[in-house]
C-alpha cells in the first residue's frame, strides 16, 4: 500500500513490455549499483552526485537524504547547467530502478562517463530503513 501522497502510479504497476524492453537495453549500457553500495559511500563521505529522477510530486513526498532533485522529464535539458563536469560522479536513483538506468543511458549518450543507476531506488531505500527527508509534500522519516 503506498504512503499517503505517493503517486498512485508508482506502485504494483505492471510496465509494459516496450517499456520493459526499452529499461533491458538501457541496464546493458550502464553501471549498477545497490543501495548498500550507496549508503557505504554515503558513510564514508564520499563526494559525488545523489539525483533523485523521480517526478517532482514523488520527490515532494520523500526522497533520500541528501540527494538533489533533477527529474526524468528535465534532466536531459538541464543536466549540462547543474552538473558541468561530465566526469563528476552520479548515482541516480527513481522509484525502483528502471527510470533512472534510462537517465543513466542518455547522461552517457550525453558524454558523462561516470553516470550509475542505484538498483532497487527509493523502494528498496524505504525498505532498509535507510535515512529519507520529507519533501514540501509532507510524509517521510527523517
Amino acid at each position: 500500500m503506498p504512503a499517503p501522497g505517493t503517486a498512485w502510479y508508482c506502485w504494483d504497476m505492471e510496465h509494459s513490455s516496450g517499456f520493459l524492453a526499452l529499461v533491458t537495453e538501457a541496464r546493458g549500457r550502464v553501471k549498477e549499483c545497490g543501495i548498500a553500495d550507496v549508503q557505504a559511500r554515503l558513510a564514508r563521505g564520499e563526494r559525488f552526485h545523489f539525483v533523485d529522477v523521480r517526478e517532482d510530486n514523488e520527490f515532494a513526498v520523500d526522497h533520500a537524504r541528501g540527494a538533489q532533485h533533477i527529474g526524468r522529464g528535465v534532466i536531459e535539458r538541464d543536466i549540462e547547467r547543474l552538473i558541468p563536469d561530465k566526469g563528476a560522479p552520479i548515482v541516480l536513483y527513481c522509484g525502483g530502478g528502471f527510470r533512472s538506468a534510462l537517465a543513466a543511458d542518455n547522461l552517457q549518450k550525453m558524454g558523462y562517463t561516470n553516470v550509475i543507476s542505484m538498483d532497487g531506488g527509493m523502494r528498496a531505500w524505504r525498505a532498509a530503513g535507510y535515512e529519507i527527508e520529507a519533501g514540501a509534500g509532507g510524509g517521510g522519516k527523517g
